[in-house]
């Protein structure tokens, strides 16, 4: 099979685990708070990868990456999760989630000039389509979203920057880590496979660290010590934690093998068409003419894609 179509296969499970994510995700911040549930996330995800290393090498930690590739991945974590979550919940709470999600359809678009500047990856003209398409109908069913609410565009400029900066940080980390696995491959001896998650266990150290530290200085280590006697929030913790950094995340970071990482990023950015159907049947939420239409459209540019082979 072509290596770019598992890619995008990869891919759209990834978007198919994002969706479970952001369900369980509602929940679990609700309950614990997110940057609560984001130093538990990250405290998972690193226990996952041990038990992972230690069934599958025999040794609970990755194998050995030079400074070079650990760096690279380290830089990757902070961008990506401590810097781009921080801006998505901050767009979140100041101009809502509809609006953060259609901005964070400049994602792929930032995850396809930052690997085209650092690692010279060119997509071709109906790549370039397909991810125009894709977007175009993600932006019309997220608008489309509860259609007795006008549309406006005198959004706070603040808040429009957050959501701006999240989807950078989204799609920048993306290519980091591709950076960050190109060395890593040079000198791991490992199966291919398991480089992703090995990627990803430095990215989780940099979450880790760093949303340990906004946690203690915004509100202190209470929350936290509250958060481990709560068994339904660490129970989400724990769901949100496969779905998300460890399963999610490694996938994704193994999608960037295998294609371009702005079509990586364009098909993962489907996540607000797929949780439509969950959305409706879990919480109720009405799904209009406008929801409809835009995810025919993504769905076109999604098999525009598949086309390109």
């Amino acid at each position: 099979m072509n290596q770019n179509i598992i890619g995008e296969l990869i891919s759209i499970g990834v978007a198919f685990s994002w969706t479970a994510t952001a369900l369980l995700s509602e929940f679990g911040s609700k309950r614990l708070g997110n940057l609560t549930l984001n130093v538990l996330r990250m405290a998972l995800a690193l226990l996952f990868s041990l038990v992972l290393f230690g069934f599958t090498t025999g040794n609970p930690l990755p194998a050995g990456a030079s400074a070079e590739a650990a760096g690279w991945m380290l830089l990757s974590g902070l961008v990506g999760y401590v810097i781009g979550d921080f801006c998505l919940f901050q767009c979140y709470i100041i101009i809502g989630s509809r609006y953060g999600q259609l901005f964070m359809t400049l994602a792929p678009l930032a995850a396809a000039l930052m690997a085209w500047v650092t690692l010279g990856q060119q997509m071709t003209s109906m790549s370039i389509v397909a991810m125009l398409v894709t977007l175009f109908g993600i932006g019309i069913s997220v608008l489309g979203r509860g259609e007795h609410h006008t549309v406006s565009l005198k959004l706070p400029l603040r808040g429009v920057l957050y959501a701006i900066g999240a989807a950078v940080c989204q799609g920048v980390g993306l290519v980091l880590s591709k950076i960050g696995m190109d060395h890593y491959e040079a000198m791991a001896d490992m199966p291919e496979w398991l480089v992703p998650f090995s990627a990803n266990f430095y990215r989780c150290v940099a979450g880790i660290i760093g949303f340990t530290l906004l946690l203690y200085y915004r509100d202190g280590m209470a929350p936290l010590r509250e958060a481990l006697h709560d068994k339904k929030g660490l129970s989400a913790a724990t769901a949100t934690t496969i779905f998300g950094p460890f399963v999610g995340v490694g996938f994704s970071l193994m999608a960037v093998q295998y294609t371009a990482a702005g079509i990586a990023s364009t098909l993962m950015a489907m996540t607000p068409i797929i949780i439509l159907l969950p959305s409706y049947w879990f919480f109720h939420e009405r799904i209009t003419w406008k929801a409809v239409l835009g995810a025919f459209i993504s769905v076109i540019g999604v098999s525009l894609f598949f086309l390109d082979v």
